[in-house]
């Protein structure tokens, strides 16, 4: 009598190897941290609606250490910029050239310094003594546009003049401004501008003091209520922005101090509070 015979039946494809245990990635460590803050805000209202004591959920020890691996490891491979670069990426395409010409024809300069955009259509804050018996003023933005400006009203107390640029980049943007209500010696600090025609060109320090005066060279002006500052400043850094690690301008850079006379940077710098240098320019920003 014949066997049986049995058909083997074919062997199923052979499954393919897990991949590798590998750490999240930064963008799936945000996810799960994301979701488990969501579990945990349902978690909290669903107590408060039972009317139960709130015990909420822990992480463990092991979970704890991987969170602060991965972010140790992925802040190791992409590090956070300084909060000065921040500052200054946030300012930069506010911040103008200025130049003041006494001879237009032979292109000679009667004043060079700095400015800040507060108003997107070209308005342009600045000192008064870097455009003051200028016969043509020059402004050249952050992408290199030049053009040709015009005085719109000044403020002689506080050395403050306001521009308006005839033509301005199709993306010009306006910096953003802060009180200085809330300002305290030792707050970080730094200013942009072109010192010596440098730049633009940042420098970092700290509020020195507040409520300040400053008397020129000549003896003649007084200047009041000034913000006393230690980041670097030279001539060219006036009418420049003071502004704060958030990259809010909280100041106009209008003196340095330098008893000696020299006119070179010893630690001692001076700023117009905002408040003071848009009421010239007929703002109330706050």
């Amino acid at each position: 009598m014949a066997q049986p015979t049995t058909e083997l039946a074919p062997a199923p494809p052979s499954a393919k190897p897990a991949p590798p245990q590998r750490w999240m990635t930064p963008q799936r460590w945000i996810t799960g941290l994301s979701a488990a803050l969501f579990a945990m805000t349902l978690f909290t209202l669903w107590s408060h609606w039972r009317d139960e004591p709130l015990t909420p959920p822990t992480l463990s020890p092991q979970a704890l250490r991987a969170i602060d691996a991965e972010v140790r490891r992925s802040l190791s491979l992409r590090p956070l910029p300084s909060a000065v670069a921040h500052a200054y990426e946030r300012i930069a395409p506010s911040v103008v050239r200025v130049s003041g010409q006494s001879n237009p024809s032979d292109g000679s300069h009667e004043g060079m310094g700095t400015g800040v955009v507060i108003v997107d259509d070209g308005t342009i804050l600045t000192n008064l003594h870097v455009v003051q018996g200028a016969k043509r003023i020059k402004v050249m933005f952050s992408n290199g546009h030049e053009s040709v400006a015009e005085v719109v009203s000044v403020d002689s107390p506080n050395d403050l003049a306001v521009l308006r640029a005839k033509t301005v980049p199709d993306d010009l943007q306006a910096a953003t401004l802060r009180s200085t209500a809330d300002l305290r010696p030792g707050d970080e600090v730094l200013t942009v501008g072109f010192p010596f025609g440098i730049g633009p060109s940042v420098s970092s320090g700290v509020i020195s003091g507040v409520q300040r005066e400053y008397r020129a060279h000549d003896g003649q002006q007084l200047i009041s209520n000034l913000i006393q500052f230690d980041a670097a400043a030279n001539p060219g850094n006036s009418g420049g922005p003071l502004l704060t690690l958030d990259g809010e301008v909280v100041g106009i850079v209008t003196a340095i101090l330098n008893p000696a006379q020299q006119r070179v940077f010893i630690g001692i710098g001076f700023a117009v509070p905002i408040e003071n240098a848009t009421a010239g320019a007929g703002l109330t920003p706050f």
